[in-house]
């Protein structure tokens, strides 16, 4: 009996990435690897390149050098639909000041991810309303963003990413916005994400968000990768 283990499957893969703006490099050479069902947090302090290796992974601005490759597709190589409906499609995104629209309920800031890609409105309402269940903010469904409070804001941002079943998930500062006790629900469900296979890379300045729901940390200082452990090293 073969006691071969399946081969990893990479979902994000940089490889030398450097992005500059003017005279600044924001970017400095960046290789890294991320495999289907990691939870990777990417840590340092301001400035020191996190955003934008986010947004690099997002497709949402393009390195001045090297490739970034996402579910086997180089982002390089895609005109801006293409990035569009790769965005649309394949990522959801989750932000620390939640993005959501004000003058739409929150059923409907959910909903929208599904319509942008063709999906009926009765659908994308379904499927919404499905993902409030399941986050628990059902009787939240009709009431606007401005009376929700953050860890209810969090949680619709949450559902509009997972709309359209994306194979990844990336978090900018997901609990920075939040009291303590709203960040601790959003830790859990991005935990709860990962439990069930869900991809996660987590831009954050919090140690404590880091080693709860990330297996893996990777530091950037001054635009490089200056190290990476598994959480278990850290603890």
């Amino acid at each position: 009996m073969s006691t071969e283990q399946p081969p990893v499957q990479v979902v994000v893969s940089l490889d030398t990435v450097v992005k500059e703006y003017g005279a600044t490099t924001a970017l400095a050479g960046v290789s890294l690897e991320i495999a289907a069902g990691e939870s990777v947090a990417v840590m340092g302090p301001s400035g020191c390149g996190k955003s934008t290796l986010l947004n690099m992974i997002a497709g949402l601005d393009r390195p001045t050098s090297g490739s970034v490759i996402v579910q086997g597709e180089d982002l390089g190589h895609l005109n801006e639909t293409g990035l569009c409906l790769f965005r649309r499609r394949r990522v959801g995104m989750i932000f620390q000041f939640f993005n959501l629209l004000d003058d739409l309920p929150a059923l409907d800031n959910a909903a929208i991810a599904a319509q942008l890609t063709g999906v009926s409105a009765t659908q994308a309402r379904r499927r919404a309303l499905e993902l409030f269940d399941e986050l628990g903010i059902a009787d939240r469904r009709d009431t606007y963003p401005a009376l929700l409070s953050g860890g209810e804001r969090q949680r619709v941002a949450v559902a509009r990413a997972l709309m359209n079943r994306p194979s990844l998930m990336l978090a900018d500062e997901p609990t920075g916005a939040l009291d303590s006790h709203s960040a601790e629900q959003v830790m859990d469900l991005l935990i709860d994400l990962n439990q069930i296979g869900q991809t996660l890379v987590v831009v954050t300045h919090d140690e404590h968000l880091a080693t709860r729901c990330a297996s893996r940390v990777v530091r950037l200082s001054d635009g490089k990768m200056v190290g990476e452990q598994s959480v278990e090293q850290l603890l």
